[in-house]
């Protein structure tokens, strides 16, 4: 924040959302931050890149795996509990150990989904104030708006969609689906239903009534969910704490992930210094 604050411009996507949820993973991890870029290498290798190439997505998934196990081989050597590996190499389950793979697999499972869907948030919202002043002046001068505004951004920008593989043959709402297929399940066009939200195309950051689905329902709801309220409604806060007035620049390029997961990867601003800290 330091930096940019104190500049005439800079990528708030790639200088500040994309910095925090790698941070925040490798801090519960207990690995070092310096580790934050190569999460993210990790992480765009094998939801971006990756989906098109396959050998790249199979070396990201080795390197993964690679490095989990080191980490679990040392927590097991000098057994330390001071982090979440630590926590899981030590933990049972009626008296027995976790295996290896389960511990493995959970921690690649909170890498990948825990700081691409985050960061997308985060510059989802940045984006949108960027482009909505009345929005930004607003939480400027409301900032006990921000968690209904966090709510809002997850609603109206989802960036996350659902893969799930058809268990037998069936047909919903005239769309038929056969055993095998696998389907996407798009939360973010659920989120602009107009039988369940008023105005559903508009972003309304004070909405008093907002169930979205924004982590998914039911058994499988994002067990993350709080984790990634609380860092963008922190990042909002503190972003606007320190650079109150921003807007994209008149040349700016505004470029977007797609795949499964959905979020700005840059986001080009001038920060007037005239009001901003």
């Amino acid at each position: 924040m330091d930096s940019i604050a104190g500049r005439p411009d800079a990528d708030i996507a790639v200088e500040y959302a994309q910095q925090i949820p790698a941070q925040v993973i490798a801090t519960m991890l207990g690995v070092p931050t310096t580790m934050k870029d190569q999460f993210t290498t990790w992480v765009r290798n094998t939801l971006e890149a990756g989906l098109t190439n396959p050998e790249l997505r199979i070396k990201t998934r080795a390197e993964l795996q690679d490095f989990f196990i080191g980490e679990i081989r040392n927590r097991r050597e000098t057994g330390s509990t001071s982090d979440l590996i630590g926590e899981l190499v030590h933990a049972e389950h009626d008296g027995e150990p976790y295996p290896d793979g389960l511990i493995l697999g959970m921690c690649g499972l909170l890498l990948i989904a825990g700081v691409d869907t985050t960061w997308s948030g985060i510059g989802s919202s940045l984006w949108h104030l960027a482009t909505h002043p009345e929005d930004r002046i607003r939480l400027v001068q409301e900032p006990e708006l921000i968690p209904s505004a966090v709510e809002e951004f997850l609603r109206a920008y989802s960036p996350v969609t659902m893969a799930r593989l058809v268990n037998e043959d069936m047909e919903y709402e005239g769309c038929p689906m056969k055993a095998g297929d696998r389907i996407l399940m798009a939360f973010p066009a659920a989120n602009r239903d107009p039988q369940h939200f008023e105005r559903p195309d508009e972003v309304i950051i004070d909405r008093e009534h907002n169930r979205h689905v924004a982590f998914g329902a039911g058994i499988h709801r994002c067990v993350g969910s709080n984790l990634a309220r609380m860092e963008m409604r922190v990042a909002i806060e503190e972003f606007l704490a320190r650079v109150p007035d921003f807007e994209l620049r008149e040349d700016a390029e505004v470029t977007w992930a797609g795949g499964q997961v959905r979020g700005p990867r840059t986001i080009p601003v001038r920060i007037n210094k005239s009001i901003g800290h």
